[in-house]
């Protein structure tokens, strides 16, 4: 596992940019898996920037997406399709037939999260894994739990991730209270994954995380300790706790 520390967001953001164009440049039909929420914001718009001073290409990119509401139509504002067309799709070259994103109303939902998995193996597996993590965490919308689902499913959100993502709507009341999310097998069998992570309300976690040297369901992040080949990018707001318990605390 490498872990960056990055000065601040807009460095962590470059960062995780820059891994992700160095994995294009080395191959054009790489099968990118996509995070959503707040963190990977700027990693989208430099990844933007870069794309219009031609110095990455899309064009041949798969992408798939974590997670999306359950109800949310694709035009709905707060929706994470929208979230990803407004951010990043609609600026990119991404060929419109190879985004996957999960249908929030789908009319059979379990048939969704099959058709999702297929998809997934049939364009050879993701080669590159985007993730956030949650206050929780979470990763993707996998919960902590007594046990964690392995494939593509509908998940109920935790009251954390609740409160946490009432930013993005009105009131608490109106996010949805379930989601369908990529599960923890399909993110692990990513060949690499890119863990971002920003702020002060991510430094519990991340130290959690990288100091207790523990697998639980009840941390699903956790879990990536157990992946080959990880990197976490993290800004030194996140990393504080981290740095404190190692006795590095940076001026």
């Amino acid at each position: 596992m490498e872990i960056i520390i990055a000065r601040d967001y807009d460095e962590m953001s470059k960062k995780a940019a820059q891994i992700i164009a160095e994995e294009i440049k080395k191959k054009p039909e790489l099968v990118l898996g996509l995070a959503t929420g707040g963190t990977p914001v700027g990693t989208y718009r430099e990844l933007v920037r870069m794309y219009r001073k031609g110095e990455v290409d899309f064009s041949r990119v798969i992408t798939f997406n974590l997670d999306e509401y359950l109800g949310l139509p694709p035009e709905d504002e707060r929706s994470y399709h929208y979230y990803m067309y407004s951010n990043f799709f609609d600026h990119v070259n991404v060929k419109p037939e190879n985004i996957h994103i999960p249908n929030g109303v789908a009319e059979d939902i379990e048939e969704e999260c099959r058709r999702y998995d297929e998809a997934i193996k049939e364009a050879g597996g993701i080669d590159l894994q985007l993730l956030g993590i949650g206050v929780n965490g979470h990763i993707g919308f996998n919960e902590p739990g007594e046990e964690l689902m392995a494939n593509t499913h509908v998940t109920t959100l935790a009251p954390d991730t609740i409160k946490a993502n009432a930013r993005f709507f009105n009131s608490e009341d109106e996010v949805p209270r379930k989601a369908i999310t990529v599960g923890l097998g399909t993110i692990m069998k990513a060949k690499k994954i890119v863990l971002l992570a920003s702020g002060k309300e991510k430094a519990g976690i991340m130290a959690e995380l990288l100091s207790d040297n523990a697998v639980s369901t009840k941390v699903p992040a956790s879990f990536l300790l157990l992946h080959p080949d990880v990197t976490i990018v993290m800004d030194e707001e996140a990393a504080q706790i981290y740095l404190e318990k190692k006795g590095e605390v940076r001026a």
